[in-house]
């Protein structure tokens, strides 16, 4: 089967004989009663029923749909509802701050919002109202809003379709470094471009139909609607979805129902680790793990590929953007995970997709290129290109060089064709990578969970060592930053501390602003 249609995505898998069966940690919210197991017809005809629900509710073609709710994969239910009545869904992580989900709303000015109470009460106390002209919840009746459940599901309608190049989806960017961007996908650039590349059962790599797939991510962003297209298609056994970061919550799903491909946030990864621990720990049967968003620091890779009983485990890391999809691929064994220049070599993130992805490195300034080897602005050039942002045209075009499109990092272009990522462009600082500093501290401090590197006062590299206690040895420290650029006495921080992004990812700015009052010490332009 090949993903086309996000609307009758599901309907089409159960035409194909789809029978993979679907485990949850916790029921939809949207289906709260149904239970935690689910087979891709009793999903195809939940599907259906929000789509009959969401016109019941007014919803009609060309309209902009927001969700925001809790974390779970219905997300992409409601997304593929949204897309058979002819409307365009908008995700939108339920963890942004008020105002910024205020902002997105503001420039997206949808003609629905299915959401929650919680999310309505947040909006409210800002004195906003309700933030969309029809709104509804998905938990408990709201005064002025309708409730899912209590919308016709009886009468679904057929399907609309639509042109492959008319927007398909929004999804908005992780907002390291500020209030994030809507990213407008169409059927062409996310599932033509995207999804039928990865649909395939490429050796070694590719998804098997006795594969048990555990998905740990954030739903309301866009990789996890490119992967359900994906899975859906390629129809493995049966799949898992997790939708917190706690470990002894998480192990009881995991152990009954040990996955052989794991695809996880690297924020996850990092909180998981502890089951990787275990006499019986649920990765021993993983073949393949993926990750993307951001990378995974050494000690992580090291601690899942030791896990998996089998002999030769793979993790395959990605590089890409919400704008773009993936661009970089990278593959991690245990032997490269246990070499001792790992941490050298992790910002590493492989090479451009041959034949799909194509890389530049350019002076930020002139923007004329520069040789292989020297640092400077990564731009990229792929079919799968986004059409813009929604409200912010200039800055798309902005972003714009010619044929190529600026990613905001900066990188290098090794002789070898590799790529590695030093820093983001607005956060950098002057004679120091951030994130190879960030990957050496990890390696040296094994209590730490995440290191980061942010602005102090005048500009100075301040290091931030989050840690499960908040507590961290200064012996320990002083052996940690020897031989390293010059840095700030760290703060020591426990993880529910540090601000984040919805995938998980520290927002730097933020972070930098809480403790020091410092904000951006790069250049904004190409953010």
């Amino acid at each position: 089967m090949r993903p086309h249609d996000m609307g009758t995505l599901f309907d089409d898998a159960v035409a194909a004989g789809t029978r993979t069966v679907v485990r949850l940690d916790r029921p939809f919210d949207i289906a709260p009663r149904a239970g935690t197991r689910w087979t891709v017809a009793e999903l195809a005809a939940l599907v259906r029923a929000t789509a009959a629900r969401l016109t019941d509710a007014g919803v009609r073609p060309g309209h902009r749909v927001a969700v925001v709710k809790d974390n779970h994969w219905d997300y992409d239910l409601l997304a593929c509802a949204a897309v058979r009545v002819g409307a365009v869904p908008a995700q939108l992580s339920a963890r942004l701050d008020t105002a910024d989900l205020l902002t997105l709303l503001q420039r997206l000015r949808p003609a629905a919002m299915v959401t929650t109470s919680a999310v309505l009460a947040r909006c409210r106390t800002e004195g906003t109202g309700l933030p969309a002209p029809l709104c509804v919840t998905v938990d408990s009746p709201v005064p002025g809003a309708a409730h899912l459940a209590a919308l016709d599901a009886s009468r679904p309608a057929d399907p609309v379709r639509r042109h492959e190049d008319e927007p398909l989806v929004v999804h908005h960017t992780s907002g390291t470094t500020g209030v994030p961007k809507l990213v407008v996908h169409s059927t062409r650039t996310l599932v033509h471009e995207l999804a039928r590349f990865e649909a395939v059962r490429y050796p070694g790599i590719g998804i098997r139909r006795d594969d048990v797939l555990c998905n740990a991510s954030a739903y309301g962003h866009g990789r996890t609607f490119c992967w359900t297209a994906v899975v859906t298609a390629l129809a493995p056994a049966a799949i898992t979805i997790l939708t917190g970061d706690e470990p002894f919550a998480a192990d009881p799903l995991l152990r009954a129902h040990p996955p052989t491909v794991v695809e996880a946030l690297p924020a996850t990864y990092t909180r998981l680790r502890p089951l990787t621990e275990r006499l019986d720990n649920p990765f021993r049967r993983v073949r393949l793990y993926i990750s993307t968003y951001d990378a995974v620091h050494p000690p992580a890779l090291r601690a899942y590929l030791t896990a998996s009983h089998r002999a030769h485990p793979l993790w395959m890391q990605g590089w890409g953007q919400t704008e773009t999809g993936p661009l970089t691929f990278r593959f991690h064994t245990r032997r490269s995970a246990l070499a001792p220049d790992a941490a050298s070599t992790n910002r590493r993130l492989g090479r451009p997709v041959p034949g799909r992805t194509r890389l530049r490195v350019v002076d930020p300034d002139t923007l004329r290129p520069v040789p292989r080897g020297r640092p400077g602005l990564l731009l990229v050039r792929t079919a799968a290109l986004a059409l813009g942002y929604v409200g912010e045209q200039e800055r798309w075009d902005a972003k714009r060089v010619g044929d190529w499109w600026s990613t905001g990092d900066m990188g290098v272009h090794h002789r070898d064709g590799s790529v590695s990522v030093l820093d983001r462009a607005v956060d950098r600082l002057p004679g120091l990578s951030r994130l190879h500093t960030e990957d050496l501290l990890e390696q040296r401090l094994p209590q730490a969970l995440e290191c980061v590197i942010v602005a102090g006062r005048d500009g100075a590299p301040l290091p931030v060592v989050v840690t499960a206690d908040g507590r961290l040895d200064e012996r320990a420290w002083d052996r940690a930053a020897q031989g390293l650029p010059a840095l700030a006495r760290p703060a020591v921080l426990t993880w529910d501390a540090v601000p984040r992004t919805g995938t998980g990812k520290v927002r730097r700015v933020a972070l930098a602003e809480r403790l020091t009052g410092a904000s951006l010490t790069g250049t904004g332009r190409w953010t």
